[in-house]
């Protein structure tokens, strides 16, 4: 006590004390109102029942659960652990006690990890590992309650682009699992972005816009996330009526869910992004027409999207009603609201009294349709355009607002961390959160020791306006060892000692413990899950992210140099692909020796025998042994065009088809595990459609979104192509494979013809190729073939056994 006595008297010398305590007072009201308008403790303890009927149902009487108030506590939220006071064998046998439904699932989640040695992941990533746990009645006991407390109140999921690229196709039974996922992880401030142009369908008819004036503005379904932020309208698009309303009865069961769990949804609120009908309506509103947003040529079918002026009267009318509009349809469930208004969308002016007025107007668009309304803002923008955002302009922005109405997410804070450099941004509350992904792709990748400490060192750092942790990435169902460890530090006080987690992390996941996979886990946090070098990691391996480009000249031969920084993501905009002159090959990111996962490969492999009956090992054997392959193209690739520039027609033959049989080993490799699979993807988009009109819009949807991503001419790749590539079978052969033959056929006519390589040419075949694909309506597979175990020994024995 002396000691925070101590601090506090130094702390109120310095001016910024008044900001962080009012600060505090708020979030402190917030949370208590939050707390006072939950769902009543009967329905969150069926709910946390519900959870564990779905996830272990032969346990269903092991457990009671009990909800408490935070005074059992000490005031905060937590879960309880307890042996149960009973007589007899028959009946419960842990009581897991919580603040809430989502406190109740995670501390059963704890306690099947810690005392029994279980493991849940996402289908997709191995599933759940259960058979540690022991038969009913012989469940392990505790020695002493066990008391955790979340240190910062929320755990935040998603981002608003998971949405599109990872939820898009999504049914109640998939949402159903991830609900429950989110629960056991402890997440209690997640994203409900489902179904809100239904929503807008209803506002917009109150503001004399038609449906038909719609079909242009709404994007597909698999580019809502970009629709929704004003990056382009009407692509992929329209939306059916039946898309609408089937979608607004999905979000209608996902909050109901949330809600008897204890969770408060986060809604999306209006950030100005306007039909362009409604400058005709409204023509004395202040609305302008947007830049271009990485379209080829500016087609004003999708490019230049209109913004409403937060200044102008209409927006406050707007979004007041779009408010209003999710509290009639859903009821009073939430007070955060998302609002991103200003990401990628830079302000006119630098005028701080400017940023300031344009605050202050979303705001208060929010505070007009609820009075309690708090506003949660993706803190991206002070990074990727922080040319703009100097420290004048980020604190008018976030002093807009009263305190206590303005939670920014520190996005980034993985890799750049924002907290650190805007004096914890100006007094306001924060979330640190993870991004880790982008565009869905699949790469074994992380930083685990940023991770472990990061939201430690903000939380304690001298101070602190932290009020959360929060995973933001934006794709999901990859990397498991990443999204078991980021939940986690929600309920840890101190920072976790790595290898020693990992070692329990490799047990609880593969059922057992293995020595020698032990091992290789070790060498993958020291390699892999320890990327430090900065860059915004995004997978450019060659198979998925081939280069468009003549190597004709300026090429640098040899090993490509690691030391280089290549930023994917230039300032000011988030997902664009940056567009190499033919002159220059991009490099492919690499931050570890490869000699060393090849090492970690072979233990793995080696503890085959003994976990062979283990999904989770499958799975992630089957993703290494992609990982080690993918890299190794990336030199062979390299080995290929150094053989052009050489005109050594004989090497280019040689590496070009050790290339091209890559593609197809790892096709069939990625083939006998059901998680890899392009069939799946296609299949759950066409399952939603209810006509033929549907099911080829949505199919056409599914295949753009992983490929071109965006619009192409005749001779120019989209921006955005392969933003979002897969390492998925059935995508590799079909349109990986011939995009990569076209090419190297193309180099090799150009020495057998002693002329120039015709980049164009090759542009215009494959451009085509692809936008055939993309149409097509081939069939894949959606149940796996082969032994993975044999298939990735075969594999190893074939490419590294020499």
């Amino acid at each position: 006590m002396l000691k925070l006595h101590f601090l506090f008297l130094i702390l109120i010398l310095t001016i910024t004390v008044p900001t962080a305590l009012s600060k505090f007072e708020a979030i402190e009201s917030l949370l208590q109102r939050l707390d006072s308008e939950r769902a009543p403790p009967s329905v969150q303890e069926a709910a946390a029942k519900g959870v564990l009927k779905r996830l272990l149902p032969t346990h269903l009487t092991s457990f009671d659960f009990k909800i408490v108030s935070k005074d059992a506590c000490g005031g905060d939220s937590c879960f309880l652990i307890n042996n149960h006071k009973k007589s007899g064998q028959i009946g419960p046998e842990i009581i897991i006690s919580g603040t809430t439904a989502v406190e109740i699932a995670s501390g059963l989640h704890w306690y099947l990890k810690y005392w029994c040695g279980a493991h849940v992941s996402w289908d997709k990533t191995g599933g759940i590992q259960t058979s540690s746990i022991p038969k009913p009645g012989s469940l392990p006991l505790l020695k002493d309650e066990v008391l955790i407390k979340r240190p910062v109140p929320w755990n935040y999921y998603q981002n608003v682009v998971t949405s599109s690229y990872s939820y898009v196709w999504w049914d109640w039974e998939r949402w159903e699992k991830e609900v429950d996922w989110m629960a056991l992880q402890g997440v209690n401030l997640p994203l409900a972005f489902t179904g809100q142009e239904s929503i807008w369908q209803k506002v917009y008819k109150d503001f004399n816009i038609s449906s038909e004036d719609l079909n242009n503005f709404f994007g597909g379904p698999a580019f809502l996330a970009w629709a929704r932020m004003g990056n382009l309208h009407g692509w992929g698009g329209p939306l059916s009526q039946n898309w609408l309303d089937q979608q607004l009865v999905l979000q209608k069961q996902i909050i109901s869910r949330m809600l008897e769990l204890g969770m408060t949804p986060v809604l999306p609120s209006f950030a100005g992004n306007v039909p362009a009908a409604l400058a005709t309506i409204f023509p004395t509103a202040k609305i302008t027409r947007l830049g271009d947003w990485n379209t080829v040529d500016g087609d004003p079918r999708w490019c230049c999207t209109y913004l409403l002026d937060p200044s102008d009267p209409l927006f406050i009318e707007i979004g007041e009603a779009f408010i209003k509009k999710q509290i009639k349809e859903y009821g009073d469930v939430t007070d955060i609201y998302n609002c991103d208004t200003f990401n990628e969308n830079t302000p006119p002016t630098n005028d701080t009294t400017y940023i300031s007025t344009l605050g202050a107007a979303v705001y208060k668009a929010m505070f007009k349709g609820d009075r309690d309304a708090v506003w949660l803002m993706q803190g991206w923008l002070f990074y990727s355009d922080s040319s703009f955002w100097k420290p004048p302009q980020m604190e008018a922005l976030l002093h807009s607002v009263p305190f206590g109405k303005m939670i920014v997410l520190d996005l980034f804070a993985d890799v750049k961390p924002i907290w650190k450099t805007s004096f914890q941004f100006y007094g306001t509350p924060y979330i640190w959160c993870m991004l880790h992904n982008f565009g869905g792709n699949i790469e074994m990748y992380g930083i685990l020791d940023a991770i472990s400490s990061g939201p430690v060192d903000a939380r304690v750092s001298e101070n602190s306006t932290m009020v959360g942790v929060g995973m933001c990435m934006e794709g999901i169902e990859h990397n498991p060892v990443i999204y078991e460890l980021m939940p986690e530090m929600a309920f840890r006080d101190e920072k976790v000692q790595v290898l020693e987690w990992l070692k329990d992390y490799s047990r609880r996941r593969y059922g057992k413990a293995d020595r020698q996979v032990e091992a290789a886990w070790e060498i993958l946090y020291h390699t892999i899950y320890n990327c430090t070098d900065g860059i915004a990691d995004h997978n450019h391996d060659y198979i998925v992210v081939f280069p468009d480009w003549d190597p004709s000249t300026n090429f640098e031969s040899g090993k490509p140099n690691h030391q280089k920084k290549i930023h994917f993501f230039p300032p000011g905009n988030r997902r664009y692909l940056s567009q190499e002159t033919p002159s220059e090959m991009p490099k492919a990111h690499l931050w570890y020796s490869p000699d060393d996962v090849i090492k970690a490969l072979q233990l793995f492999l080696a503890g085959g025998k003994n976990l062979a009956a283990s999904l989770t090992y499958r799975y992630d054997l089957v993703d290494l042994t992609r990982q080690v392959l993918s890299k190794l193209a990336n030199q062979v690739y390299i080995n290929a065009v150094t053989a052009f520039q050489k005109k050594d027609i004989d090497a280019l033959h040689f590496h070009s088809n050790i290339f091209l049989q890559l593609i197809k080993d790892i096709d069939v490799l990625l083939a006998s595990d059901d998680n890899f699979l392009l069939g799946t993807w296609l299949e759950s988009a066409k399952k939603l459609a209810v006509n033929p009109s549907e099911k080829k819009q949505y199919e056409w949807n599914a295949r753009t979104q992983v490929t071109m991503w965006y619009d192409t001419n005749g001779t120019t790749q989209s921006k955005l192509h392969d933003y979002a590539n897969k390492f998925w079978s059935g995508i590799l052969e079909s349109y990986y494979l011939p995009r990569a033959s076209t090419y190297f056929n193309h180099l090799s006519e150009s020495l057998r013809q002693n002329e120039k390589f015709k980049l164009v040419e090759w542009r215009k075949q494959w451009i085509s190729l692809s936008n055939k694909w993309q149409e097509g309506n081939e069939l894949y597979p959606v149940k796996a073939k082969g032994d993975a175990l044999v298939i990735s020994q075969a594999l190893y024995e074939k490419y590294f056994a020499k």
